[in-house]
């Protein structure tokens, strides 16, 4: 695996070091003939749009082109409010399941909605890490290809966090539509509900462990002062607790009874409260309207860009 895969770094680049985990490559350094050091994150490239150069001392962000950086913050937007709604709705079906304070069909319909905007957030995500900066062009500004809203780039973290994710959501609305067929015996259900849907939680967790390897680059580690490292586990605490309503949500084949209901639905809630609180961050985690490049002491550097 090589960083030019991810990242197109300049003609006369010297030495390069990569970060991330496997194949995986979230960050790409390099040096140029003036002495200056390079740093492309994925992360930070794709929500705040900018790689940041250190030279005498000195961290200057390259930003992104206006327009570039508009598009990449309605992504953000779209995907951080959809991942709320979707929270939020997946939360008020799961709290009216465990106190019985709507129909059934009421509640069906509740989660069905959310698993729509959970989708929309994940395939926003996706959409938002296709059109991120690429590489550095020979004006030394930062370059993306044509706008996609499709492309297969598995190599890239960011790409491979949102694909399965997306992918997770998908099972989940098999899993939310097969609620609606009726007349289902016992095997039915752990086919056609509980099978899709403990796929989609495990689809999240691999998505989470992902996200964790992007912001951390490579092994996990505390970053406290990293708002994105705080989305990416707030939702993985989020997918956990998804994981473990999917398991209780087992029928049994002898009684027909599932492992436990509490646990399905504060599960449940508390797992989609996880990600409606960080569909909300991530409104904070976006480019701003700065200049093409700004310089600032290399102490002074916001937390949040970190």
């Amino acid at each position: 695996m090589t960083a030019a895969r991810v990242f197109d770094v300049p003609d006369g680049a010297g030495a390069q070091t990569t970060g991330g985990a496997g194949p995986l490559v979230s960050r790409v350094q390099w040096t140029h003939p003036d002495g200056s050091t390079a740093t492309w994150e994925s992360r930070t490239a794709r929500k705040r749009g900018f790689i940041e150069v250190l030279r005498d001392g000195v961290v200057e962000r390259i930003r992104a082109r206006p327009a570039v950086a508009v598009r990449l913050n309605r992504c953000n937007t779209v995907s951080g409010i959809s991942f709320f709604i979707g929270g939020g709705l997946f939360t008020l079906g799961a709290v009216l399941s465990q106190t019985d304070s709507a129909s059934t069909a009421t509640i069906n319909w509740t989660f069905l909605i959310g698993g729509f905007f959970f989708s929309s957030g994940a395939y926003a995500a996706l959409v938002q890490d296709l059109n991120s900066p690429h590489g550095i062009g020979p004006d030394g500004e930062l370059t993306q290809k044509p706008w996609r809203w499709w492309a297969y780039e598995p190599h890239r973290p960011g790409w491979l966090a949102a694909f399965v994710l997306f992918c997770g959501t998908l099972a989940f609305a098999i899993s939310l539509v097969d609620v609606f067929i009726q007349s289902l015996d016992r095997q039915q259900i752990d086919r056609l509900i509980w099978a899709p849907e403990i796929v989609g939680c495990i689809l999240f967790l691999v998505s989470g462990h992902i996200g964790i390897i992007e912001v951390c680059h490579g092994r996990f580690r505390l970053l406290p002062r990293s708002l994105g490292w705080w989305i990416v586990v707030v939702n993985q605490l989020g997918s956990w607790l998804f994981f473990a309503s999917g398991l209780a949500a087992f029928v049994r084949p002898l009684t027909g009874e599932v492992i436990s209901v509490a646990l399905i639905n504060w599960g449940t809630a508390l797992g989609a409260a996880c990600f409606s609180l960080a569909g909300l961050a991530q409104l904070f985690e976006r480019p701003d309207s700065a200049p093409a490049t700004v310089a600032t002491h290399a102490g002074q550097v916001p937390s949040a860009d970190r």
